[in-house]
Formats: C-alpha cells, structure tokens, sequence
C-alpha cells in the first residue's frame, strides 16, 4: 500500500491520539492537529488526502474547516461528531464531507470508514518509490537503499525521512516535524534531535559532517538533494517519470542511430 498522508483534526487529545495510533498501524502517515488554526497552518505545506475532522473544535465549527477543504477539492473529509441528528449529519454532507461518523464509534468502524474513502484514491495514479540518485525511497515496503545498499530504519526513522523529502528542501522546525512525522503528540522538540542523528549515521557518508539532512540554524532541519550529488560523477536520477521520459529518449536515439548506420 502507497503511504497515505492522513490529517486528524480533532480537540479531544486522547482520541486525537489513539484515532493517529491506529491509521499509523495501518500503514498510514497521520498528523494531528488539535484546532483549526493548526490544521490550517499545516495543509499550508502539505495538503492530506483525507481529514478526519471534528465538528466542534476549541476555536469554532469544524463544519466550515470542511466548507474551506471542499473548496479547495484536494482533501476527503470525514467528519466525528456527537452531533447525531438527521440536521446535523445532512448539514456536514453539505457543506462538502465525503462521510459523517457520529460518536460514540468503535474503532473498527472508524477504520472501515477510513478504508472505504482511501479506495476512492487508489484508483489515481500514486509514485511507488522517490528516486533521488544514491536515496531511493521506497513507499510501498517502506524500504531505503543507500548508494545500492538497503538502510535498517526503524518506522520512526522512515517517517522522519519522508516528512523531510517531501518538504522539497523547505527546511521545516522540530515543532513542525514531531507534527507531521509523529503519531501522537510529543511535548519535547529535542526528540527529533536523537532520531536525526540516528537517521545522519545511516545515510550520510560522512555523519560528522552531514551533506543531506542540513541543521539550519535557529530553524531544524531541511532535506538536501544536492548533498546527493558528485560533480565528479554523473548527475543524481531524476524523479521517476523523468527518468522514465529520459529512458524512452534514450531508446529513441539509439534507433536513430542504427538506421543511419
């Protein structure tokens, strides 16, 4: 199964929490936020392919964080509330939720839910793998190899990594990365500290003078592709449909060639 970004929009921090552990033992990437203003922060550097939202969160309605995620037609939503009235639910539906699940539930309802709007994804095409030369990532086995060599990450490790490539070089602050990469909250920042170190030690060539996973100063860490790159060698590969372009030129020319020979 591709990895799935997955937001929880939900005030309620030990549901918020336990809702993050499941979809992460499912093989998803969650991110919690507890209010609005958070989940609005952070679909500002990556939208989600689905939002479990509360209805009712500490700074206002949810049902109009889900108007403003239908507007923007990228995101499922599905909508928890204990707002279980036939109004209630039909006023959700409307104001664009994909499905309504109304507390109490059970968990494996929850997931079933989740379940059926991620088929509704699968049917567009999703990248297997992020190829950047010596670092492939692969997302479905949930794999790294280094240089031809595979990494032994932990999950944690593997979530880090993701988090960083996909911010494409953005360099992204402790507080963001325990967000997007952990699968519940986390009060100490220096957390991500230890896990990158760990990370520089099994792929950097030199861990002591790391090249891909910079320290930006007063700000965390960003994910550098040119640290990837040897001037002396032949450039890193591009991503996959690049390459896949590049291959089918290279095909091309080689025939033209045998024709005029």
């Amino acid at each position: 199964m591709s990895l799935i970004y997955i937001a929880i929009v939900e005030g309620n921090p030990h549901l918020r929490s336990l809702l993050g552990w499941h979809l992460q033992q499912a093989g998803y990437m969650a991110q919690q936020c507890a209010n609005i203003q958070q989940a609005r922060n952070s679909f500002a550097h990556r939208q989600p392919a689905l939002v479990i939202l509360d209805s009712d969160l500490p700074d206002g309605d949810g049902i109009e964080l889900c108007q403003w995620l239908h507007q923007q037609r990228q995101s499922l939503v599905l909508i928890l509330s204990a707002r279980n009235g036939e109004k209630d639910i039909v006023r959700g539906l409307n104001a664009g939720a994909d499905d309504y699940l109304s507390k109490p539930f059970g968990m494996q309802e929850f997931m079933a839910r989740v379940e059926a709007l991620i088929r509704r994804l699968r049917v567009a095409s999703a990248p297997m793998y992020l190829d950047y030369g010596d670092l492939k990532i692969d997302l479905v086995q949930r794999r790294v190899q280094f240089r031809g060599d595979f990494v032994d990450l932990t999950p944690q490790e593997f979530s880090l990594l993701y988090v960083l490539a996909q911010a494409e070089g953005n360099p992204l602050s402790r507080s963001e990365l325990l967000q997007r990469a952990w699968p519940e909250a986390i009060d100490n920042p220096r957390t991500i500290d230890t896990h990158v170190l760990s990370l520089r030690k099994k792929i950097e060539t030199d861990p002591r003078q790391p090249s891909l996973i910079q320290t930006v100063r007063n700000v965390g860490y960003r994910f550098n592709t040119e640290g990837l790159q040897d001037p002396s060698a032949s450039p890193a590969a591009p991503p996959i449909g690049h390459q896949m372009m590049r291959n089918s030129q290279l095909s091309d020319n080689h025939h033209r060639l045998s024709t005029t020979h």
